[in-house]
């Protein structure tokens, strides 16, 4: 038995956290939708192409991190096949490869975003949710239910309703939301994290994304076990179906870890406000401090220093 603060618990009654491989960096060469996939092999040639300067400068700058250390460098990209299903893996995996080598770049892991709800029995998009701890505004009555029964997360202090206090009496005067970590001007967001049924959820482009970078940090964990561990892909021996490919493939066998310590995304401009979600959602996660206190000690003993919150080790180029 062990005692903390006063409280004796069994050694077993907590799982051991196991720790993953981390790379320096995991650069994420796009994402793909149905529309990408319609537009032909040109339209992704044109995207990797805009992507490999970025993708050449995201790794001179982590080699420099510290001064004359090789770097460990993966390369990831995402497929929506949650929202839509288009193609076959055979087909829509070797098209991407061929149009990024034609860029001069290699993809390492590809993911489902389906994986990022549901992956070999764990319900990740759920466990995040768990996750989430949304501080109250000053005054709050308790009148609206909290994001884990509404679905929907803010950054700040909504208008208030404008219904009377009180039977006959007038209405009262609009005020606008406000922004918490305000500076000098709110950017007040308002973030719908699912939709549907309690039992049957939709979730949401930016939930699903947070999930996403999450991942790529290595920070998930169910009973102290990594999730959706990447599993071999051969080019030569893809499956036919979706559910057929595993939420994370490993197409490189060289390849370097693909969590990493730090993520760098090069997306199009119209993925610029999912991200800023993106970012707000996960400044409401709570990760155990037994893991993210774990991997910036190990980013120590490397002689890198990690941002004490760990959405500030998440970058993006937006082009």
């Amino acid at each position: 038995m062990t005692a903390a603060d006063g409280v004796f618990t069994e050694e077993t009654a907590a799982p051991v956290l196991r720790s993953v491989a981390l790379s320096h960096l995991s650069i994420e060469l796009g994402h793909l939708y149905m529309d990408d996939f319609k537009a032909g092999p040109q339209r992704l040639r044109e995207q990797f192409a805009r992507v490999a300067p970025w993708a050449g400068a995201a790794r001179r700058i982590a080699a420099d991190e510290p001064a004359g250390r090789v770097p460990r460098v993966s390369t990831c990209f995402l497929i929506d096949d949650y929202f839509t299903r288009f193609g076959s893996p055979d087909e829509v995996i070797t098209m991407l490869v061929a149009a990024a080598a034609e860029a001069g770049l290699e993809i390492d892991y590809v993911a489902r975003e389906s994986g990022c709800a549901l992956a070999d029995g764990v319900d990740l998009a759920r466990l995040v949710e768990q996750h989430l701890v949304s501080e109250p505004w000053e005054g709050t009555d308790g009148s609206r239910p909290p994001p884990s029964v509404t679905g929907w997360l803010t950054n700040g202090e909504r208008s208030p309703e404008q219904e009377p206090d009180f039977a006959m009496a007038g209405r009262r005067p609009w005020q606008p939301p406000r922004q918490s970590a305000v500076q000098n001007h709110s950017i007040f967001l308002d973030i719908e994290l699912w939709s549907g049924p309690a039992d049957d959820r939709l979730w949401s482009c930016p939930f699903l994304a947070a999930v996403w970078q999450v991942q790529r940090l290595g920070l998930l964990r169910h009973l102290g076990e990594p999730v959706a561990e990447p599993r071999p892909l051969a080019l030569d021996d893809l499956p036919a179906t979706w559910d057929g490919l595993p939420p994370v493939g490993q197409l490189r066998p060289q390849a370097a870890p693909f969590r990493a310590y730090r993520t760098f995304s090069v997306l199009g401009s119209r993925f610029l406000p999912i991200e800023l979600a993106v970012r707000t959602i996960l400044g409401q996660v709570a990760i155990p401090p037994a893991i993210t206190d774990g991997i910036r000690r190990r980013a120590e003993g490397e002689g890198l220093t990690l941002p004490e919150e760990f959405v500030d080790r998440i970058r993006y180029a937006f082009i």
